[in-house]
């Protein structure tokens, strides 16, 4: 059977490839100017979704920083006294400060599904760290980023660092490549990303040796080859507007470093030493970036985003204590308590974010409805996340959640956090947060269908006990009750999404087979002049079966379109690829979907 994929904003194209001939010019006249060439060959990387030029010169560019492991409290601008941190805390100073961001889960993989995808923990496609029964580490081809939310738009998008999400393996789902960004150098899989000296990293679907470090040598350090690459990022697309998605694996254990600099005379552990010398590169990591935007002289069109996946680690031998890395809250990385999920978030932009602090309870999910609203870039109407982009424009509040949900379903624990936990780091928990109220609730074992009675169910005031220390869940029961039921329908076994973006599926493939396509604007806003153009090799015939193109497509709306094709010649490797366009809030919008013949 051929293949179905399903690749939205950053796909292979296909080689030798020709449009659709007289089926798919119809109603040419009626449509506003487009790129008409044919659908450019492949070179083994995503192809453009748009031409870089038409998505404009003066759109706002994206740098977003997510750190491995940052606590709350290891940032100056966030109470931290024996780190110093100067160029982060500038960027609080000259920027917006966030003392109530989120992340979803209190581990690193379903946080990180959640700050690429928009939706929390109970609806994310990754829910554990891939380890232990029922872990997921794949994202899949329903998955939509805020990558592919800006490549429709024409940003060149990159990644480097750690992508956290198997296999290691090129051209599949869960690929950086598949799910918008067009260029990426780092760790595909989790538990590589542990590794400071790798003796391979990937360059998009090339694996690529580091000989330096083979075997116990240790040439090149990783965050090194990571700031390289970012930067390189940015000389390439100064002119064009990018998204830089940096994503170090600092400072996650183990705690390692080319050398301990400012704190080698600190009369700590070794690990200590080096886990602040971390944070202290991770700190001059961003600096670095932020010098080269304005270097550059894109510092005043760029919006600057750092934040962490969780809490801070006590792996390795690092004590967050002596760093009072979770600053007044409880909990470390794998608690669901405030210290293991509240995270440091900061947003700066010269000119554009006015300098302050907000206390809005923001979670990460946030992260994609924001992009995609301050691009001018569609988005689907089914995420968890809200938009940021009235605050950041300061242009009045951002709508506020009625809820924030979190879910940790992880065997491993760690002795502190496990002792926060009362011994019940193994079980699966989840908590939520309603305006000041917290809730969490330890299952009995690992099975959270367990009956609501066999949980043990907290209560917290945030306002008065940001600490977690006075569990108000027996003096008011009733309140407790009512954030469980929330939980509970918050929590979804499986998260169906709305249709959203380009489709593409064939049926049988000889002599003549079909092929359709489908267009799903799954976004709040419609789309005008949407067109459906096939590419396929030189020779073929190609025959429109419905219109390609309509003079407009509702939210919710779809159009699909059949054609009739004739192959000259079928290898194992064919390929058919469509591109759709469409106009948005006064933009043209552009979507690939590639289906290989096999």
């Amino acid at each position: 059977m051929p293949s179905r994929r399903r690749f939205l904003t950053a796909a292979a194209a296909v080689p030798a490839a020709a449009t659709a001939g007289t089926g798919c010019e119809a109603d040419a006249a009626a449509l506003p100017p487009s790129d008409e060439r044919s659908l450019p060959p492949s070179d083994g990387k995503p192809a453009a979704a748009v031409p870089a030029g038409r998505s404009g010169p003066d759109r706002l560019n994206f740098v977003v920083v997510l750190a491995d492991d940052l606590g709350h409290g290891e940032l100056g601008s966030y109470g931290q006294k024996l780190i110093r941190t100067p160029r982060l805390d500038a960027l609080a100073a000259e920027g917006l400060r966030f003392t109530d961001a989120y992340a979803t889960a209190p581990v690193c993989a379903p946080s990180r599904c959640s700050v690429l995808t928009g939706l929390h923990s109970g609806h994310a496609t990754v829910r554990e760290n891939p380890w232990g029964s029922g872990g997921q580490e794949a994202l899949t081809e329903r998955d939509f980023t805020f990558a592919e939310a800006l490549r429709s738009l024409g940003y060149r998008t990159g990644i480097f660092g750690k992508w956290g999400f198997g296999p290691e393996r090129p051209d599949q789902p869960s690929h950086p490549n598949s799910r918008g960004f067009e260029e990426f150098y780092g760790y595909i899989g989790h538990r590589h990303a542990h590794d400071y000296y790798p003796d391979h990293l990937w360059r998009d679907g090339t694996r690529e040796d580091i000989p330096e470090n083979r075997g116990e040598a240790r040439g090149s350090y990783a965050p090194d080859l990571l700031r390289e690459r970012a930067l390189a990022f940015l000389d390439t697309h100064r002119a064009e507007p990018f998204l830089l998605c940096l994503t170090p694996n600092l400072p996650h254990a183990p705690s390692q470093v080319p050398d301990e600099g400012a704190y080698a005379d600190r009369p700590w552990p070794g690990p200590d030493r080096r886990h602040a010398a971390q944070v202290g590169l991770l700190d001059s990591l961003v600096g670095e970036v932020v010098d080269r935007l304005a270097g550059l002289g894109v510092a005043d069109r760029t919006l600057v985003l750092v934040t962490s996946d969780n809490g801070p680690h006590e792996e390795g031998g690092t004590d967050p204590e002596l760093f009072d890395a979770a600053g007044p809250l409880r909990g470390y990385k794998r608690n669901l308590y405030e210290g293991g999920i509240r995270v440091p978030l900061l947003a700066w932009s010269p000119g554009r974010v006015r300098p302050g602090t907000t206390d809005r309870p923001t979670p990460l999910t946030d992260l994609l409805p924001t992009l995609a609203d301050l691009a001018g870039a569609p988005a689907p109407t089914d995420l968890d996340g809200l938009s940021l982009a009235p605050l950041l424009r300061g242009s009045g509040p951002a709508a506020r959640h009625d809820d924030l949900y979190f879910y940790r379903n992880h065997s491993g624990v760690t002795p502190r956090s496990d002792a926060e936990d009362r011994g019940r780091g193994g079980r699966t928990a989840e908590a939520l947060r309603r305006g000041d109220l917290k809730a969490v609730r330890f299952a009995p074992g690992q099975d959270r269908d367990a009956p609501d009675e066999t949980w043990d169910v907290e209560l917290y005031d945030l306002a008065r006990d940001p600490g977690e220390e006075h569990d108000l869940a027996a003096a008011r029961p009733a309140l407790a009750d009512a954030l469980v039921r929330r939980m509970r329908r918050s929590w979804a076994p499986s998260y169906p999404r709305r249709p959203f973006g380009l489709t593409l599926q064939v049926s049988g493939v000889s002599p003549d087979f079909t092929v359709t396509a489908t267009l799903a604007n799954g976004s709040a806003r419609p789309w005008a002049a949407p067109r459906l153009t096939l590419g396929a090799p030189g020779g073929w015939d190609l025959r429109a079966l419905d219109p390609v193109a309509a003079p407009r497509l509702r939210p919710g709306g779809e159009l699909t379109v059949r054609w009739r094709v004739t192959p000259a010649r079928v290898t194992a490797d064919t390929a058919l690829a469509c591109r759709a366009t469409a106009w948005h809030a006064g933009a043209e919008v552009t979507y690939l979907a590639r289906t290989t013949l096999d």
